[in-house]
Formats: structure tokens, sequence, C-alpha cells
């Protein structure tokens, strides 16, 4: 009988989790094929891959969690990347992060009043609306450089900070995962611990009951969207530190591959429940994936398909899911 039960189980778990089981299997693969994926090297790289998108992955989580969705962020990380960078002569490099958070967080309270202000309440309205903030910031930072990316280390005063951020290590750890870390505490104590935590759930799972039941939604709204403006913001620090160049499209492409990242990661498509930490290990599978290919010597364009291709199943996936317990 137990044997019986733990292979239900097993098979409950792998039905359930087949894009994690997937990308293991690939890793397990590649290890084989490609004998540089599992040095020191290989590995430090994964983890400066890991640190941009983690931060946007982070943010998302919150967002989709609540029951909406922020296509903006790409759009964010661009313009917060050039501002950023080209202010480091004129007002120092710790004002010139400071100023890059600041807008990170304006752009992501703007999107909440635009979706209040506008009734846009559903996933699908918040979709398209936050798509049309994304070309406008991208818009925005093209018209900020004259469309010309802007160099780190054309830079005449001390940049230091962010030479620490996109290279440096504290023991076996970089500056960058060290950030991570503290980002990763902060809002798994937010999502666990605090009133606010349980209101993004709540707010996701049903906003009208949510509503009636005395939840602030419109407060969780301007919350997890000032979350995300605030994450893109860091996200974009550490991109540009690390490729040390501020495009003004550098983001294109970033807010796919978070909420893939969110999706494989566990957290329900349709809002209600979700994990920072599961996030975490969707965002690592999504990097270990990209790795792996690259090593094995997939083509750029097979891996745009196949990342679309998993995005799709992981929405089919967590559709069935959601279908299933309803019934």
């Amino acid at each position: 009988m137990n044997k019986k039960i733990t292979t239900q189980s097993i098979i409950a778990f792998a039905r359930n989790n087949l894009i994690i089981l997937g990308i293991f299997i690939l890793a397990i693969i590649t290890s084989f094929v490609e004998p540089n994926f599992l040095t020191v090297g290989n590995l430090q790289n994964i983890m400066r891959q890991f640190g941009p998108l983690i931060m946007l992955s982070l943010g998302m989580t919150f967002i989709i969690m609540g029951g909406f969705i922020d296509l903006s962020v790409g759009g964010i990380i661009s313009l917060v990347a050039v501002v950023t960078v080209s202010l480091i002569d004129p007002i120092g490099q710790v004002a010139a992060l400071m100023v890059g958070v600041v807008i990170g967080l304006i752009c992501g309270l703007l999107n909440s009043f635009l979706i209040i202000k506008g009734g846009a309440f559903k996933q699908s309205e918040a979709l398209f609306l936050t798509y049309g903030m994304s070309v406008v910031f991208t818009a925005v930072a093209l018209i900020y450089t004259a469309a010309a990316p802007v160099f780190l280390t054309y830079s005449k005063t001390d940049y230091s900070i962010f030479t620490a951020i996109g290279e440096r290590f504290v023991g076996p750890v970089s500056v960058s995962f060290i950030i991570f870390l503290v980002c990763l505490l902060i809002l798994y104590i937010i999502e666990s611990r605090t009133h606010i935590g349980r209101s993004i759930c709540l707010t996701g799972g049903n906003m009208t009951a949510a509503r009636l039941a005395g939840i602030p939604t419109e407060k969780t709204i301007v919350f997890i969207y000032a979350v995300s403006g605030i994450m893109a913001a860091i996200g974009a620090v550490v991109l540009a530190s690390r490729v040390t160049i501020a495009s003004p499209i550098m983001g294109k492409g970033y807010e796919t591959q978070a909420i893939l990242a969110v999706v494989v990661g566990g957290t329900a498509l349709l809002g209600g429940k979700g994990s920072v930490l599961r996030t975490v290990i969707g965002t690592l599978l999504i990097i270990m994936m990209s790795n792996c290919l690259n090593l094995l010597g997939v083509t750029t364009y097979i891996q745009y398909m196949l990342r679309g291709a998993i995005l799709i199943l992981a929405i089919w996936l967590d559709n069935r899911k959601q279908y299933s317990e309803g019934n």
C-alpha cells in the first residue's frame, strides 16, 4: 500500500512539475555533453545572469499574486539605466543610484494610478495598459539619450559602487547576489508576516470579496506596483553595472522572462497564490536553461522559440491546475 501511494505521489509531482523536471533533465544532459557546465567559472556566470532577472521576477511575483500583470518593467529598466548612468558625473554615483530607484518608484506609482483611475481591475486590462506604459518609458529613454547608449566606463568621476555591483565578490559570493538576498528577505517578510502580504493574496484571489471583507484593495494595487517599479530599478542598476553600458532599449524582453520565471516557480497566473521563494527556483531554472542551450550551441532564435513554448505550456498547466482545484 505504501509503495502504491509513493508511486502515485511521484507521478502526481512529475505531472505538476513537468517544466521543472524538463529543465533539470536538460542540465543533467548538458553536464555530460559539455564538461564546462559544472566549472566554477560557468556557475559564477549563471549567478551574474541571475541578478537582473531575479530582481524583476521578485517584483512580478507580488504583481501576479495580486491578480495583475506588469509589462512595463522592460521600459522601466531602460529608463532607469540610462538616467542613472548619465547622472554619475553631474551628481555623483550615490545620488544617481537614489534617483534611479526613485524613478522606478514613480513609474510603478504611475502605473497603479492609471489602473485605478482607469478602472483596469482585470488582468487583461492591466496587461494592455502596462504594455502601453512600457512603450512610453522606452520612448522617454530614447528621447533622453537621443537613441544613443550611455557607457559607464566613460564616466569621469568615481563609479566604484557600480563596479562592485557588477564585478566584485565578498568571499565566494558576488555583491549583486548579496543585494538579491537582502531584497528576498525583505519581500519574504512582507509576503509571509505582514497584513499587506495577506491583502495581496486576498485581492488576487477575489477582489470583490476582498473589498467586501474590508481589504484596502486600491492601496494594495498601489503597493504591488510600487514594489515592481523599485525592483525593476534595482534590476536596471545591476544589469548596467554588469554590462557597463546603458541602452534605451536594454530592458526589452525582460518582462516576458520575469513572467515565465514566476509562473514556472509555481505562482498562480490568475492570482491569489504564490511565493517569492518559489520564484527564486523558477528564475534559476530559466537561467540554467539558457546557459545549457548556449553551451550546447543552440542559436538565439531557437532559444526565443523555446522560451515562448515553455511560457505557453506553463500557462496551460497553470490553467489546468486551477480548473482541477476548482472542481
